[in-house]
């Protein structure tokens, strides 16, 4: 991918009916960066970052203490919802967690992949930057069909399938940008230095888990800004709120598209 964002025009992230019927309390927060210069590393997310690590370390949580977080826990009750087992699948928060409680730190990557990391440790909760150069129209959040092609990072020349049922991020293109919901990022919205077209996801599952993806796009929202990027207004979508468009502005919202705070286009 070359390091200039080219991609225009809205983007419509839905979250399938099916999904949310398997787990009614999926609450996924969305923030839409037109264009950030993504380096390899800036301070303040670097002491960010180890900071978290620190606070985990000081916790001296062990592998069982994080799978019974809060939640941590509802994930894994999500992942058996979708019938994925959590065991040999653990969503990417607890994948970040478990790693640092043990003594861990995480590698250092980029300013925004490592801003990620440090609010989803803190958060405990999937958070995830996704490059969007290449995805036009539609995003969905749905069960898998199986027919869809998955680019593994680090291997895009290697294609591979969904199983049918798991929880994927797909687009018109039938392909799909996950595996097992957010336990592995493809290779086409991984996020490397440069100038990007990003989207910023949090995803929660617990009881009044939107509170905690709001705080967490708070905090992001703010750090996007220090970074030099111009995040649009966060979009937050649940079972009943389940569409809304990113990189648009709210003059453009069709007739009866949802228009709250929390719930209008961005961009």
């Amino acid at each position: 991918m070359d390091s200039t964002a080219t991609a225009t025009g809205p983007l419509t992230v839905a979250i399938d009916p099916q999904l949310t019927e398997r787990v009614p309390g999926y609450v996924l927060g969305l923030i839409a960066v037109p264009q950030v210069e993504v380096v390899r590393s800036v301070p303040a997310v670097a002491d960010r970052l180890t900071a978290a690590e620190d606070a985990l370390h000081a916790a001296q949580l062990s592998k069982a203490d994080v799978a019974a977080l809060p939640a941590i826990a509802a994930w894994r009750d999500a992942y058996r919802a979708v019938d994925v087992n959590p065991n040999r699948f653990p969503c990417a928060a607890e994948s970040v967690l478990r790693r640092v409680a043990k003594g861990d730190r995480l590698p250092r990557i980029n300013s925004l992949v490592d801003l990620c990391n440090a609010v989803s440790l803190g958060s405990h909760l999937p958070v995830a930057a996704c490059t969007v150069d290449d995805i036009a129209d539609r995003l969905d959040v749905r069960l898998a069909r199986g027919d869809e092609t998955y680019l593994p990072r680090g291997a895009p020349d290697a294609p591979a399938r969904p199983e049918p049922g798991e929880v994927v991020y797909a687009d018109r293109q039938g392909r799909a940008h996950s595996r097992r919901w957010n336990w592995r990022q493809g290779a086409v919205v991984g996020t490397d230095v440069g100038l990007r077209r990003i989207v910023l996801t949090v995803e929660s599952a617990h009881e009044d888990g939107r509170a905690a993806v709001e705080q967490a796009l708070g905090l992001l929202t703010k750090a996007l800004t220090d970074l030099g990027g111009a995040p649009g207004q966060p979009l937050v979508l649940d079972r009943t709120a389940s569409f809304g468009v990113l990189f648009d502005t709210p003059q453009d919202t069709p007739t009866g598209a949802p228009k709250g705070p929390q719930d209008a286009p961005v961009g």
